[in-house]
């Protein structure tokens, strides 16, 4: 890792994932959590002030030193207790079954191996278990026009983002680890260009 990528970036993606624009949707994405939680890309924390009451625990899965030290201030104050826990979603510190859910915004864009991932992310769930997503990706279908501009843009976006793809297609993946997903909103971030904004919201359930 370079210093653009140890140092800088962190500060780049702090300050972008925590727009007001983005709450409403972390707000959505967080609803329905209960009890014992693993949230991959944990970032800077923004999603801690939206935890539900029910969430009892959360383990808290973070690369990144510098992002975990912006974290600090949500983290003390939170309500729920959150622990770092790991350092890589491809590779889950975890046993079997030791999750009623899990969580993950804006992560399954970067991880190098997404597919490891969501396997790893179903492993570690209870049975029934759900995943809560909120993932910016591939368009949808019909919008051609965007999804090429999402292929020009995708190689510098990678360069510029620490290894952001624009055009994974998360119910496709999702589906491919073996999670039933119960519920999917795909629409374009409000203010954002269509080929960075084009969100995947919903659930997925681990089933057994």
């Amino acid at each position: 890792m370079g210093f653009y990528s140890d140092r800088v970036l962190p500060h780049i993606i702090n300050t972008a994932c925590g727009m007001k624009t983005a709450r409403p949707m972390r707000v959505r994405v967080c609803e329905g959590l209960a009890g014992e939680v693993v949230e991959i890309g944990f970032g800077t924390g923004h999603n801690v002030p939206f935890y539900p009451p029910e969430v009892t625990a959360v383990s808290a899965v973070e690369p990144s030193e510098v992002s975990w030290r912006l974290a600090a201030d949500r983290v003390r104050v939170s309500t729920v207790p959150v622990q770092r826990a790991g350092l890589d979603g491809q590779y889950l510190p975890f046993e079997d079954g030791s999750f009623d859910a899990a969580l993950s915004t804006w992560t399954l864009c970067t991880i190098p191996d997404p597919d490891a991932a969501l396997r790893e992310l179903r492993r570690v769930l209870r049975p029934g278990g759900t995943l809560h997503f909120l993932e910016h990706g591939l368009a949808p279908a019909e919008d051609e026009g965007v999804r090429r501009w999402q292929r020009r843009l995708e190689p510098l976006n990678k360069r510029l983002f620490g290894g952001c793809h624009l055009t994974r297609p998360h119910d496709q993946l999702l589906r491919a680890a073996g999670f039933t997903i119960a519920s999917l909103d795909r629409f374009y971030e409000e203010g954002a260009p269509k080929p960075v904004g084009a969100l995947y919201l919903g659930t997925a359930s681990a089933g057994r």
